[in-house]
């Protein structure tokens, strides 16, 4: 066969998993496949967080600070850790950031190749599936101390309503209810959404609710990164509705975060609650 041409297992139907594909061609390729020394690794790697999501009536926001820490340090200021995963999905990471931005785009290839295989996309508990099955298979690195923990939320056009999945280091699937957050940050961030949230938020006040809630997250965590009004840097959103996926620009997400701070100069823990 020439060099030139593809071998026959990439000209033959198979399975739609591109996952299960490159572990049948390539597994060398695979985060999974590869060998670590024995120890604890986590301290080697920039790690990111917070996460944060919440469904509103017209679909889903997600939100994620820009600060990734190596140990003390503060590895970068503006990392990238919510991603499109496709039209109407989206996934945020949380954890050793080099392996969860590979999986990322791992589970970004995923979800092309099953709709380019089987001509339709995959519904959302099947991405959700999907996204599991590739944690489970990092639990090795994960023992190491090299553990990718994402948050998962997009818009179920069957049931006309935004959903939101969480997980755990073996791919364990749960679905949450109205919202949730993951990372060293989400203890401060949840504890905010509980007293911020209401059923009956527009999109604009759920983006405002999940950057309050990231404000207290950084407030209380030294791994979480607040707005930065000095290099203008401020978190990346992104807002599911039936008509697709979308991440708000940073200028938009400016206008919120800069009146939220304003805010804060005459509450500093943030809007009260009411009682009833």
């Amino acid at each position: 066969m020439s060099g030139s041409r593809l071998p026959m297992s990439y000209m033959t139907p198979g399975t739609s998993s591109f996952a299960d594909f490159l572990g049948a061609q390539a597994p060398q390729l695979l985060p999974s496949r590869r060998a670590l020394p024995s120890g604890d690794a986590a301290d080697l790697a920039p790690h990111g967080t917070t996460i944060v999501a919440a469904t509103f009536s017209g679909g889903v926001v997600m939100a994620g600070d820009r600060r990734a820490t190596m140990g003390n340090i503060i590895a970068q200021r503006d990392i990238q850790k919510v991603f499109p995963a496709d039209e109407f999905s989206v996934v945020g990471i949380a954890g050793t950031a080099g392996l969860a931005v590979e999986m990322v785009r791992l589970f970004q290839t995923e979800l092309e190749h099953y709709e380019k295989i089987e001509g339709m996309t995959l519904s959302i508990d099947g991405k959700a599936n999907r996204l599991s099955a590739l944690i489970r298979a990092n639990l090795g690195l994960a023992m190491q101390g090299l553990a990718v923990v994402p948050l998962f939320a997009g818009y179920d056009l069957v049931a006309d309503q935004g959903r939101i999945f969480s997980y755990d280091v073996t791919g364990g699937r749960y679905e949450e209810t109205a919202f949730h957050s993951v990372g060293s940050g989400s203890l401060f961030a949840r504890g905010s959404l509980k007293k911020l949230y209401r059923e009956d938020l527009d999109e604009e006040g759920t983006v405002t609710a999940v950057i309050q809630a990231l404000y207290d997250a950084a407030d209380d965590d030294s791994a979480t990164g607040g707005p930065d009004l000095t290099r203008r840097i401020f978190p990346v959103v992104h807002v599911i509705t039936p008509d697709g996926g979308r991440r708000m620009p940073d200028e938009e997400v400016a206008v919120i975060a800069d009146r939220m701070l304003a805010s804060r100069m005459q509450r500093p823990d943030g809007p009260a609650a009411p009682l009833t």
